[in-house]
């Protein structure tokens, strides 16, 4: 893990699209992991460096895949992902919201709307460049009716089409996120049309062999892990992913305790043998990659680590082992937790990486967007 996921300081890297292809790809649901993903893993990272990576030299995209969650990648590894993944949900996603379309009597004709609305959509985006949701539900009416969705549940409520529409055609790959309003911490995003944003688009590769090549770089990234891990990952079948694994051709061993895992075929990764500390923010790939966690977290504080719904908080890692959490206050403090001890040297090194985060987010505040019940704690 350590190697592989650059989390020494004799590993940093000089690239994003270098740390982007290391990891397979980077979580994006919170903007603030990708910024803070890299710079634990970058040399002289900057808030400017990164966003100049994203949005002018486009070294990295974003783009909906494994999990129906929104990722950062290297354009190749999109492509893979959206031949292997995204692909396959646009027609459930279509459907659903050509339903409710019709439920909440938008159109006569929910499937002729909607391609209308794509049209209409790609229309604007051609002329402009990049545009808000809000900049093309003024230039395209019909995209502001209102749908009202799970009414008799909870968490039912109304939204605007346009969220339902943009989002299918990420899915389908033909807008993607651009700029965002604000600043590095803001989810929300301007729209541009794919084949302008980003050369070739998103290709048209098949999926299985999208599925086997995506595979083998999980498990060069990630191996050993085990059927469950990478399942858990892509987010795919069971079936869907026995078969990725045959087709790549992984080589499988044997764990600690005799179960099956697997690395990818020439696998012939070092361990590292220096002492290693990183802060690692919340949905951080590394601590995100495998589903069962007991090697590098100890199974009772997975509890404190990670929320009901299985996302990481901010974690704090010595030599590829999750150690304890962080968080910053509002005051800008960034405050840590330990529940494991530390040597002398890595409690320096603890100390080294407090002073280079704060070095990076300078006067900046973030919340986290799925905070783990330790780092709630730690930020109240």
């Amino acid at each position: 893990m350590v190697e592989r996921h650059r989390l020494s300081s004799r590993r940093r890297a000089d690239r994003v699209d270098t740390v982007a292809d290391d990891l397979v790809g980077l979580h994006s649901s919170d903007p603030v992991t990708v910024y803070l993903s890299l710079h634990a893993r970058l040399d002289g990272a900057t808030i400017e460096s990164i966003e100049r990576a994203l949005y002018e030299d486009r070294s990295v995209v974003r783009h909906h895949a494994m999990r129906r969650t929104l990722w950062v990648f290297t354009p190749e590894h999109a492509r893979l992902a959206h031949a292997s993944t995204t692909l396959g949900l646009v027609g459930p996603q279509r459907r659903a919201l050509v339903k409710l379309l019709a439920e909440n009597e938008v159109a006569d004709d929910a499937d002729r709307w909607l391609d209308e609305a794509f049209a209409a959509v790609a229309a604007v985006l051609r002329e402009v460049g990049e545009a808000t949701a809000r900049e093309l539900g003024e230039r395209v009416p019909s995209l502001r009716a209102g749908l009202s969705y799970a009414p008799d549940k909870p968490y039912g409520g109304t939204i605007s089409a346009h969220t339902r529409v943009l989002v299918l055609m990420g899915f389908m790959g033909r807008i993607v996120r651009a700029r965002p309003l604000g600043t590095w911490v803001s989810g929300q995003y301007r729209w541009a049309e794919t084949d302008r944003w980003l050369a070739g688009g998103f290709g048209s590769d098949e999926p299985a062999r999208a599925a086997s090549q995506l595979v083998d770089r999980y498990l060069r990234s990630f191996g050993p892990a085990s059927p469950v891990d990478v399942q858990w990952w892509t987010g795919w079948a069971k079936r869907a992913t026995t078969n990725a694994l045959a087709a790549c051709r992984a080589i499988e061993v044997a764990g600690q305790r005799g179960e099956p895992l697997y690395v990818a075929e020439g696998d012939t990764a070092k361990a590292s043998t220096e002492p290693s500390i990183a802060l690692l923010p919340g949905l951080d790939p590394t601590v995100m990659g495998w589903k069962e966690r007991d090697w590098y977290l100890p199974p009772e504080r997975a509890a404190t680590v990670f929320d009901r719904n299985g996302n990481a908080g901010p974690c704090i890692v010595a030599d590829g082992s999750v150690v304890g959490g962080w968080a910053q206050r509002d005051d800008g403090t960034i405050v840590t937790s330990l529940h494991a001890p530390l040597s002398s040297t890595h409690r320096r090194m603890l100390d080294e990486e407090i002073e280079r985060l704060r070095g990076f987010v300078g006067d900046s505040r973030f919340t986290i967007r799925f905070p783990s019940p330790l780092s709630r704690h730690l930020a109240s």
